[in-house]
């Protein structure tokens, strides 16, 4: 028997890689999918990454009530990248960064220019997911994974979406836009909190 999700995002590229990690054994579908239109935005006003990812959910979960999919678990998430030498900045704030319609090649071009000169040693960041959980009784989990790394001087990658050219994977030596979905997957902040929640989910009492 399948498990029946919703993945509580408008960002494609994020439900693509999601999806792509849940086996046959999982019946993933988007927002898109099911021809749902919400602005998520509007909810994603929280102060921490665990405020942001348990409001979208709620949200979502409450939206879907009285449809075909009001039996559906809802996962979202709220991921960013932290920056040491920026002061743990954009962080929480990554997806409004300079502004939410602005270009990423600029976020990026503002982030390189604020640490130019700095070493590698300097340039620690991280990117962070918070998942939240929403089952059908409406209890809530969330789930929390890093991945560490240092920013690049220079966006390199095409594979990903965000800030994935910017933040380089030591073991890889690459940006996490240099890599392909099954690597990223396997290191990735996103990955590794899926893996989380994959584990959760084989534990049916904890539903």
């Amino acid at each position: 028997m399948q498990t029946n999700i919703i993945v509580a995002t408008n960002n494609i590229g994020k439900a693509t890689e999601i999806k792509h990690f849940f086996g046959p054994c999982f019946n993933v579908l988007s927002l898109s999918d099911i021809s749902i239109d919400v602005d998520l935005d509007a909810v994603e006003d929280g102060d921490t990454f665990v405020d942001n990812a348990i409001k979208k959910a709620e949200f979502v979960k409450d939206v879907l009530k009285g449809s075909n999919y009001r039996d559906f678990l809802v996962l979202a998430d709220d991921s960013g990248i932290e920056i040491d030498a920026l002061g743990g900045k954009p962080g929480v704030d990554s997806a409004n960064f300079l502004g939410r319609e602005t270009p990423y090649a600029k976020r990026f071009e503002h982030i390189l220019s604020e640490m130019d000169d700095l070493p590698v040693e300097e340039r620690a960041a991280r990117f962070v997911c918070i998942m939240a959980l929403v089952c059908p009784c409406d209890s809530i989990h969330t789930f929390r994974a890093t991945l560490g790394g240092y920013i690049a001087y220079e966006p390199q990658g095409e594979q990903g979406f965000g800030y994935d050219p910017i933040l380089v994977v030591p073991q890889y030596n690459k940006t996490t836009a240099m890599l392909d979905i099954e690597q990223k997957n396997a290191i990735s902040h996103r990955g590794r909190a899926l893996t989380l929640v994959l584990e959760h989910l084989d534990c049916g009492s904890k539903l």
